[in-house]
């Protein structure tokens, strides 16, 4: 369990619903982060999972959840907080469990769509393509995040002098991998590279390049063997400080897997022209996901040529959340 914390008396406590998957922890660290900065709370970080056979009920029938969870989770029992922030199925009979236990005094509030158990919080941020509708919902074109002008400011400053060797335009490339629904193959990379080095021939373009853990290693062979043959290309190798909120502040331009929302949702923030490169396989909600930027003409299909600034800025969908969320608590 961690704490962020500018003043130990300070409100509101907030509580931090984080299970193990990174997307889902990102957006509610980026929501709390975002409170943080303005109220100068305290958050409080906490790992939960449920057990089985609780992590297999529906969220709304999930009796005595607090009970449920797993032996290394973090524990939840009074003093409660002001507030409970959860991302993701699991967290949904926790959150709710709290704030009966509180009766009522700690808000709950929910990031993603929630099915039936919406109405029980009192906000929900899902997506549009959701189409969920409430008193108590707010609807965003994006994933929450964790990208802020400090970040990218020090990402900046931190890797400005190892990319200042490179070519402009210099276009960063940010790579996820297989999930349940997509697969990033060795065709998808080999696909990739043949448009990366059109992009450098046609423009003089030049490269920074991360993978992440989910990267397949037989697309990511393909990719070092592009880094290895392609001038002006630096590809990150895993080892020490990862180098993203340097390649999102010193791009000229982005170009990102679309296996991942929050990869994409965070390429968006930074303003820079950004095209998405599509994986095998089909996920029905990443791809409302996806279609519903290019119908807004917010990102493009990445097609070998140059990504241009789209003139479409959406409105940052975790400030838009924070500033929902303080007028809850009374802030």
């Amino acid at each position: 369990m961690a704490i962020l914390v500018t003043d130990s008396a300070a409100r509101p406590i907030i509580w931090a619903l984080l299970l193990p998957e990174a997307g889902f922890r990102s957006q509610v660290m980026g929501l709390a982060e975002a409170l943080h900065s303005r109220v100068q709370g305290t958050v409080i970080e906490k790992n939960v999972d449920l057990r089985a056979p609780w992590r297999y009920l529906p969220a709304t029938l999930c009796p005595l959840a607090l009970h449920g969870l797993t032996a290394t989770s973090d524990r939840l029992d009074a003093p409660w907080p002001d507030l409970v922030i959860g991302c993701g199925r699991r967290t949904i009979p926790l959150a709710l469990a709290i704030k009966r236990a509180s009766l009522g005094r700690s808000k709950a509030v929910f990031i993603q769509d929630p099915k039936a158990a919406a109405p029980k919080f009192d906000l929900v941020f899902p997506m549009h393509h959701d189409g969920l509708d409430g008193p108590n919902v707010i609807a965003v074109d994006t994933a929450l995040h964790r990208v802020t002008d400090e970040k990218l400011e020090a990402g900046r400053a931190q890797w400005r002098a190892r990319f200042e060797g490179l070519n402009r335009p210099l276009i960063g490339v940010v790579l996820g991998g297989s999930n349940g629904s997509l697969r990033f193959t060795e065709s998808c990379a080999r696909d990739l590279v043949t448009k990366l080095e059109r992009l450098a021939r046609d423009e003089g373009a030049s490269f920074v390049m991360t993978p992440s853990r989910r990267t397949d290693e037989d697309a990511l062979e393909v990719i070092r063997d592009f880094a290895r043959r392609q001038p002006q290309t630096w590809l990150w190798d895993g080892q020490n400080d990862n180098p993203y909120f340097g390649i999102l502040g010193l791009s000229d331009a982005l170009i990102v897997t679309e296996d991942s929302v929050s990869m994409v949702s965070e390429a968006l923030v930074t303003g820079k022209p950004l095209a998405t490169v599509p994986l095998e396989g089909h996920a029905r909600r990443h791809k409302m996901f996806i279609d519903n930027l290019r119908t807004k003409g917010a990102i493009t299909r990445f097609d070998g040529t140059l990504p241009h600034a789209s003139g479409v800025m959406l409105t940052n969908a975790t400030e838009r959340a924070a500033d929902a969320v303080l007028g809850l608590v009374g802030k």
